[in-house]
C-alpha cells in the first residue's frame, strides 16, 4: 500500500478521475476510500446492516482535470494565463458540476435506498443503513481495530457506477474514525486565565540573567514579554505598506463570544491603528456541534490570536472571520468553500491541523478542489506546519502535517526571532525549544540542554507528490526522502512561531477570582507563524497595486535565494543561543510558586535550518525587500 499511495495521492490531487476496478466491471473506484488501517489483521468482521451512516458524495464536477491545470497555470509567473483569475460564479459554471451530474449522483443514491439531507455546489449529503451504502458504493464495511477503539471502514475501495461518467470525486464518512483538527498553538481555554511571570526582555537582549548560570558559555537574556506589531512590522520589512483594500479571512472552529472588544482594546494598548466600523465582520453557522470532544472554548484564544496577529502587521486590512460548526472535517472544509464560493477575500489563514497519519485521501481530494477552486479565482491559503517538529515525540513516527501537507496550500514554518533596540532586526533561527530547569541549589540547569518541548512542524509527505515549483529549489535529501519520485516538502515560508520570542495577545478570561474580564499574555506557535505570514501577504498585494497573489508558492519559489528572504539558519551567532524563562506554576500567579527555566533555540527534533532551503524554515522569512518584490509584477 505504502508505495502506491504516493502516486493515488498524486492522481487526486490532479483530479483525474479514477481508473475502472479491474475486478469490479461497470464501476468507477474512488481511490483512497479504504483507510490505510483497515487491514486484514484489525478485521472485526461486519458492520451491523441496519447500523446508520451519514455521508458526503463529493463532486467532481465538468472538468477536474482542467481546474487543476487552470489553478497552476493563473498561479505560475512564467505562465501566460498568470494572473488571469475567473470570478467564483465564472469558475463554478466552467468547472463545478452541472445539475444534470447533480440530479444523475441523486438518482443514484436514492434508488439504493439513501437519503438525500442536503445538496451544495460541492457535495450531496445523504443518510442511511450500513446495507444501503454497501449497495449504493459497491463495497463491505466492516468494523476494525485502530488503536485500542474500534471504528467502521470499506473493506476495499468504493466506487460509483461507470454511468455518472466520472461525476463522482469521492465519499467520506464511510469510515467513521475521528475527522478532526487540532489548533496549531500552545493556549489555554479562556475557561482560566492565563499570565506569564516576569522577569522579561522588552526587545531581545534588553534584560540579562545576571544572576542565574550561564548557558552556552554566557549569561542569557530573560524571554521576550511579546513582540507587538510595531517590532514584526519592522522586522519583516512593512515600510510604509498597511494592507489597505486588501481582504483576509481567518478559519477556525467556534467563536469567541468578546472578539470585537478584545481586538479593539489590544489595538488601542499596543499603538496599532483602532478597528474602523466593519473592518472586522464575522461569518458564522446557525450551529455548534461537537463542542465538548472539539473543546470548543479553548478555540476562543486561537481565533483572538489570528485576529490580533493579523491587524498588528497589516492595520488597515479587512478581516473577515469563518467560525466552523466543529473542528470536524466536513465542518471545516464548509467554512473553507464559504470563503470560495462567495470570494470573502483572496488571503486566508488557517491556524489548524492534524497528523498526515490520520488524513484519509478521499478527504484530501475534498480539501484540494477547494484549493484548487480559490486558486483559479486569485485566493491563497496559508496553513500552520504544526508545533511538534518532525512529530516522533508526539505520535512515535515521523511525518508532516495536514493540510499543510497540501501542493495547493502555503505551509508556513516558524523561527526563534531576535528583534533589538529601535526594532532592529537580529536574526532568527528556526524555532525548535529544548527545556532544562534551574537546580534546587540554583548553580546549574539539571540536564542541560535538557528535552525537546516543541518545534515548527515540516518535513517530506509520504502521500503527497512533488509539486512542479518545489524542483530545482528542494534539496533531493529531502524531496526524495520517501519516495525515488519525489514528495512535497513542509514548510514553504516561515515566521516568528517560538514562544519565547512570542507575540502578546489580548483576551477576556475567567480570572483567579471567577470574575471575567481582559488580560494579556504571550503566545506562540505556527498558530502565530501563519496569521503574521498572510498579514504580510496583505501588504505585498497593496504593493501590487492591490491585485491579488492568489495561490503564492510559485511566486515564492521563483523568489528562492534573492534578497527579499533571510535564510534562517539554527546558528546565526556562532554559538549556542539560550533564553531563560520564569513561569507560574500555575499559570497565572506566584501563589504555588515559580519554575525557572532555560530554552535552548534552534533544536528543532530532527529538523535542522540549514543555509538554503530547509524543512524549519522553507525558503526563508520575508525580509525587506519582500512586500516590494511584488511591485514587478
Amino acid at each position: 500500500m505504502a508505495a502506491t499511495l504516493p502516486m493515488l495521492a498524486g492522481a487526486l490531487a490532479l483530479g483525474i478521475p479514477a481508473a475502472h476496478a479491474a475486478d469490479n466491471p461497470g464501476r468507477d473506484a474512488l481511490a483512497g476510500t479504504k483507510p490505510a488501517w483497515a487491514t486484514a489483521k484489525a478485521d472485526k468482521g461486519d458492520a451491523s446492516n441496519g447500523a446508520q451512516v451519514s455521508l458526503r458524495v463529493y463532486l467532481a464536477g465538468k472538468d477536474a482535470t482542467g481546474l487543476a491545470a487552470y489553478a497552476k497555470a493563473v498561479s505560475d509567473p512564467s505562465s501566460p494565463s498568470y494572473g488571469k483569475y475567473l470570478s467564483a460564479k465564472k469558475a463554478q459554471a466552467r468547472f463545478g458540476a452541472t445539475k444534470a451530474q447533480v440530479a444523475a449522483v441523486k438518482s443514484w443514491l436514492t434508488s439504493n435506498g439513501l437519503k438525500v439531507t442536503g445538496v451544495t455546489q460541492h457535495y450531496v449529503s445523504v443518510t442511511g443503513d450500513v446495507a444501503a451504502a454497501e449497495k449504493a458504493f459497491s463495497t463491505q464495511l466492516h468494523n476494525y481495530a485502530k488503536g485500542s477503539k474500534t471504528y467502521r471502514a470499506p473493506a476495499k475501495a468504493a466506487s460509483a457506477p461507470d454511468s455518472l461518467k466520472g461525476a463522482v470525486l469521492t465519499v467520506t464518512g464511510l469510515d467513521n474514525a475521528p475527522h478532526k483538527a487540532n489548533h496549531d498553538d500552545q493556549l489555554p481555554g479562556p475557561t482560566t486565565v492565563f499570565k506569564n511571570s516576569g522577569p522579561f526582555s522588552s526587545y531581545y537582549g534588553s534584560n540579562i540573567a545576571s544572576t542565574l548560570p550561564d548557558a552556552y558559555g554566557s549569561k542569557i537574556p530573560y524571554a521576550i514579554e511579546g513582540y507587538t506589531g510595531k517590532q514584526l512590522r519592522a522586522a519583516y520589512g512593512a515600510g510604509s505598506y498597511t494592507g489597505k483594500g486588501v481582504r483576509v479571512a481567518i478559519t477556525d472552529a467556534y467563536a469567541s463570544p468578546t472578539i470585537a472588544f478584545d481586538a479593539q482594546t489590544y489595538a488601542k494598548k499596543h499603538g496599532d491603528a483602532a478597528w474602523k466600523t466593519g473592518q472586522l465582520s464575522q461569518s458564522l453557522p446557525k450551529n455548534y456541534t461537537n463542542t465538548e470532544a472539539c473543546d470548543a472554548s479553548g478555540w476562543y484564544g486561537e481565533e483572538t490570536l489570528d485576529v490580533e496577529a493579523v491587524h498588528a502587521v497589516a492595520p488597515d486590512a479587512n478581516v473577515t472571520y469563518v467560525g466552523a460548526a466543529s473542528c470536524m472535517d466536513d465542518d471545516l472544509l464548509d467554512s473553507l468553500s464559504k470563503i470560495v464560493d462567495k470570494h470573502l477575500a483572496d488571503i486566508v489563514s488557517n491556524s489548524w491541523g492534524d497528523i498526515e497519519a490520520n488524513q484519509t485521501p478521499d478527504l484530501a481530494a475534498a480539501y484540494d478542489q477547494v484549493f484548487q477552486f480559490g486558486a483559479v479565482e486569485g485566493i491563497g491559503f496559508y496553513f500552520s506546519s504544526g508545533d511538534n517538529g518532525d512529530e516522533v515525540a508526539n505520535t512515535g513516527t515521523k511525518q508532516v502535517d495536514t493540510p499543510a501537507n497540501s501542493a495547493w496550500v502555503t505551509a508556513v514554518g516558524g523561527t526563534s526571532l531576535a528583534v533589538g533596540k529601535g526594532d532592529k532586526y537580529l536574526w532568527e533561527t528556526g524555532w525548535g525549544t529544548e527545556k532544562a530547569v534551574l537546580s534546587a541549589d540554583g548553580k546549574s540547569w539539571t540536564n542541560f540542554p535538557g528535552a525537546f518541548t516543541s518545534g515548527a512542524g515540516g518535513g517530506t509527505s509520504k502521500t503527497v507528490a512533488e509539486p512542479f515549483y518545489q524542483k530545482g529549489v528542494v534539496p533531493d535529501a529531502l524531496a526524495k526522502a520517501n519516495n525515488a519520485a519525489g514528495n512535497r516538502v513542509v514548510p514553504d515560508i516561515s515566521a516568528v512561531a517560538d514562544p519565547n520570542t512570542g507575540f502578546k495577545v489580548g483576551q477576556t478570561q475567567t480570572q483567579a477570582d471567577g470574575t471575567e474580564s481582559y488580560s494579556e499574555y504571550r503566545i506562540g506557535g505556527t498558530s502565530l507563524a501563519s496569521p503574521v505570514m498572510a498579514a504580510v501577504q496583505a501588504l505585498a498585494q497593496e504593493a501590487r497595486g492591490g491585485k491579488a497573489i492568489g495561490f503564492a508558492n510559485p511566486s515564492i519559489y521563483a523568489k528562492y535565494g534573492s534578497k527579499a528572504y533571510h535564510d534562517v539558519t539554527d546558528n546565526p551567532t556562532g554559538s549556542g543561543l539560550a533564553e531563560a524563562r520564569v513561569d507560574f506554576v500555575n499559570g497565572y500567579d506566584a501563589t504555588d510558586g515559580l519554575i525557572t527555566s532555560v530554552r535552548s533555540l534552534g533544536k528543532d527534533s530532527s529538523l535542522s535550518a540549514v543555509k538554503g532551503y530547509d524543512d524549519v524554515t522553507g525558503v526563508g522569512t520575508p525580509a525587506n525587500g519582500y512586500v516590494q518584490s511584488y511591485r514587478r509584477h
